[in-house]
């Protein structure tokens, strides 16, 4: 594990191999502890790179909550890129992860060799949905600030094994970061043209729609649907979803 200091805030990664980069972002709530499967997978022909989104894990967590939005969620991701020399990678994303993906996608091309969108979707064009979402990012919250970080407890399992120091902090990245203010990746996602990866879990009701949207808009992607899988088969069939994300990888030119 290393801690360094990139974008103005101090960011939990690991780094290991040797070969072309891949940098995986996880979701609101985990940490990158999720991805040691994946990485134990890589590590042999690629060079997997893991980190904690800011008020996550082992990156920093600032008090004033202006320091969590969607624009210095991609700072962060491009500091850490250049920190560890990495002109272009493949981006695995769940979740938020997926989201923040598709918007350093959007902002910065020429960085992006590959997209695995996980568990994910691109947001939403109508306002009132839009409005839905941000409710519920608003009530997780609420509920951070009122009941502590136990209430992770009884989440999934991508979120049972993250250590985090602040509910505070998830607060604040709720509001910042996982709520929605605009289409841009929606208005977008026709025009994407690097390869694309779409996973999700059979039993990830909340994302299965989402998912078959983005693999039918967006051109020449692929579908993997993990039968049985739930929100984190990456955890819970790694063999599975490692069998899908190598055969992708491995057919990059």
């Amino acid at each position: 594990m290393t801690v360094g200091t990139l974008n103005g805030i101090e960011i939990g990664y690991d780094v290991s191999g040797d070969g072309a980069p891949v940098l995986f972002t996880h979701g609101y709530q985990a940490s990158r502890r999720m991805w040691d499967a994946q990485r134990s997978a890589l590590e042999p022909r690629y060079r997997p790179i893991t980190w904690d989104l800011r008020g996550h894990g082992e990156s920093g967590i600032p008090d004033d909550p202006k320091q969590y939005s969607h624009d210095l969620l991609l700072g962060d991701m491009l500091a850490l890129l250049a920190h560890l020399g990495a002109g272009t990678a493949v981006l695995v994303g769940h979740s938020l992860g997926g989201f923040a993906s598709l918007r350093f996608y959007l902002e910065h091309r020429e960085m992006v060799r590959g997209l695995v969108l996980f568990g994910s979707g691109p947001g939403y064009r109508d306002p009132e949905a839009r409005a839905k979402w941000n409710e519920m990012a608003e009530r997780f919250a609420g509920g951070m600030e009122k009941r502590g970080l136990e209430l992770l407890q009884r989440a999934g399992p991508e979120v049972r094994t993250a250590v985090h120091r602040s509910a505070q902090a998830l607060a604040h990245a709720s509001r910042g970061m996982l709520a929605q203010q605009d289409s841009r990746v929606m208005d977008a996602i026709t025009d994407i043209d690097v390869p694309s990866l779409v996973i999700v879990g059979s039993e990830d009701k909340q994302f299965l729609g989402s998912s078959e949207y983005m693999a039918k808009k967006i051109p020449g992607a692929r579908l993997e649907v993990i039968e049985g899988g739930a929100h984190a088969v990456n955890m819970e069939q790694p063999d599975a979803f490692n069998a899908a994300l190598l055969s992708f990888l491995d057919e990059l030119p």
